[in-house]
């Protein structure tokens, strides 16, 4: 399960890269717009598809480093064992069964997105709106596999307490 780490630390990366474009793209536009009185439809869509990438790119890494939303104030007064408990229960009955449909009802999303050469509605809008819509089914194809590492994690520490 080494590879999903290295993998997945990779997506960060990349996605951090792209928070750093996202910063250099927003200060352009806002200067231009505010500065030059020069708006770009294209580029405020390609502000929030970067957004887009950081948002669904960084659902693994999330879990990968145990941020994610959870009640804290019942977990974080749990056993060890319990809160292996709790983690294998969660990603066995929600977050496993939810990325897996996520992943198949997005691959036809994004295929009937790319058949009907869906594009932005707004005149200078962006072309290809399938690869952004691709990020979702990939985004939880990612989280699958943090989970499934993480759920072998969690029933090696709750066999071994």
């Amino acid at each position: 399960m080494h590879f999903i780490d290295k993998f997945l630390r990779y997506i960060s990366y990349f996605t951090a890269f792209i928070m750093a474009l996202l910063v250099v793209l927003i200060v352009f536009d806002a200067t231009s717009r505010y500065l030059f009185s020069h708006g770009s439809t294209a580029l405020q869509e390609l502000e929030w598809h970067f957004f887009d990438v950081v948002i669904l790119l960084s659902i693994a890494f999330t879990l990968r480093h145990n941020a994610h939303v959870r009640v804290d104030i019942f977990y974080d007064k749990f056993s060890p064992k319990m809160k292996a408990l709790v983690n294998i229960i969660s990603f066995v009955f929600f977050v496993l069964p939810l990325s897996l449909l996520i992943v198949y009802i997005g691959i036809g999303f994004v295929e009937m997105s790319f058949v009907q050469h869906e594009a932005s509605s707004d005149p200078g809008g962006l072309k290809y709106r399938w690869i952004v819509k691709s990020l979702m089914p990939l985004a939880f194809i990612f989280l699958s596999l943090q989970a499934v590492k993480e759920l072998i994690s969690n029933i090696q520490k709750w066999k071994s307490l």
